[in-house]
């Protein structure tokens, strides 16, 4: 489909004038959404916009992303403060296909400012959209929509697979908080292998530790992982290694920096430094179960954690937590129905990442 180039403020209305600012103090809680430059940000008692709109990032946008988009699509009453361009699509321009062509737009050479970028409206104006005939519009417009219901779907069967997982560790042992069944309890020390990760050189970025064969695992890695670390993006060189220490695929890694208790399980032997602790489940118990115990338990450790350049635990607070301690063939059990259920899961991202990488050949086929 060919498309001819228009600019922006000839498909569009742009309505900046009527955004209304309003500081977190002087909002008053209500039933509309309050939008700024990246999305939903609060509720609040009165709305300025009832339409059918396109948000763009002016300032604090994520620009240069090609991930995570610098527009939206909002519907009905709502309120916009001036972080966010307003526009209107006008007769016979597509809402959601106005949308699609900004969401990853190059700003490259629009957008200035040093630690906060900001796309003023006379760069926006000379935006170029590819434009189209209703027709091939709406055509777009609904493929591209289809995939994304898609997508959303597919994040909605990973969401009810957890907490199938959830449901069923409660079913066997209970709300691991408030110990209905009364099982017996014991601390990570006692339970299996326990320690911090070892950093001891500094500065810990030094360039002569980083680029060997070792993988290095970091906070991140572990908070972005599922129940398993399947990949890394640092290794330890020789001297790296010399200085750190290597654990062994199977460990329990535990964050205790940035990322407070989240968990996951080494699938190869890698190092981590002192930020991470590792865990090695004993004859008592596995690692799985641990893991998931650990899920009822980290947003309430992350809340008491003291803050200082970054939120942080000890290794102490870890030590001293009660962990129930079930029987092992229930916890061997539970730990079964996770791989089945992980096996499940392994499908469903499968998917979900050829529709992601369906839909950037389609966002780049039509507004690249």
């Amino acid at each position: 489909m060919s498309a001819i180039y228009k600019k922006l403020e000839e498909v569009c209305e742009i309505l900046d004038s009527r955004r209304v600012p309003i500081t977190a103090k002087n909002r008053k809680t209500g039933i509309y959404p309050y939008y700024g430059a990246n999305g939903l940000q609060d509720y609040v008692a009165e709305y300025i916009f009832d339409d059918e709109l396109v948000l763009l990032a002016e300032d604090g946008g994520n620009f240069g992303s090609k991930e995570r988009p610098i527009a939206y699509r909002v519907s009905g009453k709502c309120w916009v403060n001036n972080h966010a361009h307003v526009l209107k699509a006008k007769p016979l321009v597509n809402a959601d296909y106005l949308c699609y062509a900004l969401m990853f737009y190059d700003t490259e050479g629009l957008v200035n400012g040093a630690t906060r970028q900001k796309l003023t409206q006379t760069a926006m104006r000379q935006m170029m959209i590819p434009y189209r005939n209703m027709t091939e519009q709406l055509q777009i417009a609904d493929e591209i929509n289809q995939v994304i219901r898609l997508i959303d779907k597919r994040k909605e069967e990973l969401s009810l697979l957890d907490q199938l997982v959830k449901s069923r560790f409660v079913e066997l042992f209970g709300d691991p908080v408030s110990n209905p069944y009364s099982l017996p309890e014991d601390t990570l020390p006692n339970l299996g292998k326990f320690g911090r990760g070892v950093s001891k050189h500094r500065p810990r970025n030094d360039i002569k530790l980083l680029g060997g064969k070792y993988p290095l695992i970091q906070t991140g890695d572990v908070a972005n992982a599922g129940l398993y670390i399947t990949s890394y993006s640092s290794t330890y060189s020789e001297l790296g290694l010399k200085q750190s220490k290597m654990w062994e695929k199977g460990t329990l890694c535990i964050t205790i920096a940035a990322n407070i208790a989240k968990t996951a399980i080494l699938e190869f032997d890698a190092c981590f430094p002192d930020s991470v602790v590792g865990f090695i489940g004993n004859e008592r118990t596995n690692n799985i179960f641990i893991h998931y115990w650990f899920s009822f338990f980290q947003a309430i450790l992350e809340s008491q954690a003291p803050e200082s350049a970054q939120k942080n635990i000890n290794l102490k607070t870890l030590s001293e937590l009660k962990v129930i301690v079930p029987e092992k063939k229930k916890q061997d059990q539970f730990a079964a129905f996770v791989a089945q259920t992980d096996k499940s899961k392994l499908a469903v991202e499968k998917s979900l990442k050829q529709l992601e990488i369906l839909k950037k050949s389609l966002m780049q086929q039509y507004f690249s």
